[in-house]
């Protein structure tokens, strides 16, 4: 079914009612157009983080601030469903939303007497944002005309018991899709589901980590061979770098999926890094629209993207990484060596952002987290160990950049005035990155930005945008 569009919508797009009937005209639209909408919603703006927190609350004991954060998450989603519905809650929406908020109440009373907050309870705590905003979507969305249908994410999404960041299963996945979803949506009905959450085969809820709605979004359209995915966010697609570092960033027209997924896992916030995979895999095309300004082309992502005479598309920046020094003169080329390192960091589930060998020493780069002392203390059975926090890595992104002469030179040239800490082009023929100290990112970006996006492409990049600005 090409006419299959997964549209998934972030937390901003569906932060309150004007949002979300905002949201409800964009799918109004694709309906209009003769396509199929499946919708996969995130949890209403910071809504996650504070149910983390009153998570975080219930688990060091204490009961009153826990519930003190849901009663303000109630009266928010109730007032929110009030004006989606008019005011009228004989449909149930409300005394459902009542209901939830009352069973999310006695997990943190439980929790707070035990006072140890699990990753399977967190995964359910957290889950209820996703759960609450897509059922109130799927009744506002009926509200206005359009026939659609709630389906829980949890009965389609299977994942295994990893809470917090559970893997996906593809397999019962799409079997699960073709059984929920499918004739719902072959009916021409507009299914409605939450994204970020999952549930094993056995029914437990778990999440896929942070950004998974987009996670999701791409797993549906992968399970249903859907003819395009739609990443509905508040900026008009994926930026040539930071609009806040950059005001004459420009928005890129068209990329490629390995392009777009170097720039998602070294930083670019508008997707989550997972997000590409699955649609890579069925050659679907992703685009990143922005909901406040639904006329905007946005950002297309397929599998060849279309030849740029800019080097660059695309400057990512990645900070609060620390850098890890390993030093062993007489044990660096030993068998088995490397591999000793690297197990460390898989004992503690810790991935690794960049590598770096000289002739006695390994250097790594991994976001800075509460584990680095014990990875530290493993590390130092192998060798002598010392880290570096506070860097950024800087990632820019083109097309055949090894292939063409000069080019490292022109980003060091530019940035002659910052120190570079570590430097990896590698085997990556897109992607060169080097490691600078944080309170050095915005300078070096907007001087790097300055010297390879003076002449931008037309073809790739939005110029009209910027002399609109401009003028």
């Amino acid at each position: 079914m090409n006419k299959l569009v997964v549209m998934k919508f972030g937390g901003t797009s569906v932060e309150d009612a004007v949002a979300i009937d905002r949201t409800a005209q964009i799918v109004r639209s694709r309906v209009a157009s003769g396509l199929t909408p499946i919708v996969v919603v995130s949890a209403m703006a910071k809504v996650t983080d504070q149910l983390l927190a009153a998570a975080a609350a219930a688990g060091r004991g204490d009961r009153a601030g826990a519930l003190c954060i849901t009663a303000r998450l109630r009266n928010r989603h109730l007032e929110t469903a009030s004006a989606l519905v008019s005011g009228d809650c004989t449909s149930g929406i409300c005394s459902w939303i009542e209901s939830e908020f009352a069973g999310l109440d006695e997990i943190l009373r439980g929790l707070s007497a035990i006072g140890e907050l699990t990753p399977r309870t967190s995964d359910m705590i957290v889950s209820v944002g996703e759960r609450l905003s897509s059922r109130m979507i799927a009744e506002a969305f009926a509200r206005r005309d359009l026939d659609a249908v709630h389906v829980d994410a949890r009965r389609c999404i299977v994942t295994d018991s990893q809470h917090g960041k559970a893997i996906p299963q593809d397999a019962s996945i799409e079997q699960r899709l073709k059984e929920h979803v499918l004739p719902q949506a072959s009916a021409g009905r507009v299914c409605v589901m939450g994204g970020f959450i999952g549930a094993t085969e056995k029914g437990v809820t778990t999440t896929l980590g942070r950004g998974g709605s987009d996670f999701t979004a791409a797993l549906v359209g992968g399970g249903l061979d859907a003819g395009s995915i739609e990443i509905w966010t508040d900026v008009n697609g994926i930026m040539t770098t930071d609009p806040r570092i950059c005001p004459n960033a420009l928005r890129v027209k068209t990329i490629s999926f390995e392009e777009a997924a170097e720039l998602a896992y070294f930083g670019a916030k508008v997707l989550h890094p997972a997000t590409i995979l699955p649609a890579v895999k069925k050659n679907i095309p992703v685009l990143v629209l922005n909901s406040k300004n639904p006329m905007n082309e946005g950002t297309r992502i397929i599998s060849l993207a279309p030849h740029c005479r800019s080097p660059f598309k695309s400057i990512a920046v990645k900070r609060r990484l620390t850098i890890i020094d390993v030093v062993a003169s007489r044990m660096l080329m030993s068998h088995g060596y490397l591999k000793a390192i690297f197990d460390v960091f898989d004992r503690h589930k810790c991935p690794v952002d960049m590598v770096s060998t000289s002739e006695v020493s390994v250097s790594l780069t991994v976001d800075s987290n509460d584990k680095l002392p014990d990875i530290a203390a493993d590390l130092s059975q192998l060798a002598d160990v010392k880290y570096e926090g506070r860097k950024a890595l800087i990632c820019m992104v083109g097309e055949n950049i090894r292939g063409q002469n000069g080019i490292a030179a022109r980003v060091f040239q530019a940035i002659r005035h910052v120190n570079v800490r570590m430097i990896s082009q590698g085997a990556s023929e897109i992607n060169m990155s080097f490691m600078i100290e944080e309170d050095d990112t915005e300078e070096a970006v907007r001087s790097l930005h300055e010297e390879f996006f003076a002449d931008p492409d037309s073809d790739i990049f939005d110029v009209e945008a910027l002399k609109e600005v401009m003028r």
